[in-house]
């Protein structure tokens, strides 16, 4: 079997079942639509399943709930009174940096609340929670750099490799770096631009700065300590000693 062939199947072997995790997404709707009440705006998809990177391994699906700017509530008690309805609606619910987690038949879940900027467009702020401050994004504009990057495969095999070694490293920011590495290179070299990744991850990554697209103040490299770059740069190193695929993702 080819290296292509063989990471292919990788890829298919870690493909989520949408409509599985659909579903179950809309089952909770009604509760984030209670909570919201009349600031409501739209709940959309905002991670992987709408960015095409989705993985079993990793949190099955991101809902960025949208609140009107003229939500009257703080960041701080947005986010904390969602945690408390989801938990009392029976979620075993976890906060985490600016999203919610649960978990709805064995789908992970991350619930993100934030709260429009202006009453048109697409920024919004979010809460913080590790940090107790808030950020502005635009998940659109994340959505469509990721999804059009061409990308997706090796940054699916970069976020199973992730999670067979038991990474921290947040989504956005390695969707950031494989984008950053890959510039340039063909397309459809699967095997050849996946190892191109951790020799990235090895060498370079950790020099790199990523500011978000959407808020250039925003530093996304800056949401992985030195300690957990040093660690994601130590197992790409081992990773490019092996001599099988096999070794290195499986």
């Amino acid at each position: 079997m080819g290296a292509d062939e063989y990471l292919t199947q990788i890829i298919n072997k870690y493909a989520v079942n949408e409509a599985g995790v659909k579903a179950c997404v809309e089952t909770v709707y009604p509760t984030i639509q209670q909570w919201a009440g009349a600031y409501l705006i739209e709940a959309v998809y905002s991670g992987s399943i709408a960015k095409g990177t989705a993985i079993t391994l990793a949190t099955d699906a991101d809902v960025f709930v949208s609140l009107s700017s003229s939500t009257p509530n703080t960041l701080s008690e947005i986010y904390n009174s969602l945690y408390v309805t989801l938990s009392n609606a029976g979620y075993q619910a976890l906060k985490q940096n600016v999203s919610i987690g649960i978990s709805v038949r064995g789908y992970k879940i991350d619930i993100v609340p934030g709260k429009r900027q202006s009453q048109y467009g697409g920024d919004h702020s979010l809460y913080k929670n590790k940090t107790s401050t808030w950020t502005k994004t635009n998940i659109s504009t994340h959505i469509s750099q990721v999804a059009n990057s061409y990308r997706l495969n090796e940054i699916k095999l970069t976020k199973i490799w992730r999670q067979l070694n038991s990474l921290d490293f947040p989504s956005f920011y390695l969707e950031l770096a494989v984008m950053d590495c890959l510039s340039g290179r063909l397309y459809k070299n699967i095997s050849e631009n996946f190892w191109e990744v951790l020799r990235f991850l090895k060498d370079d990554f950790i020099t790199r700065r990523y500011a978000d697209p959407a808020n250039t103040n925003n530093i996304i490299s800056d949401d992985l300590s030195n300690n957990g770059k040093q660690t994601v740069r130590q197992v790409a190193k081992i990773a490019r000693t092996k001599k099988h695929w096999s070794e290195i993702i499986w």
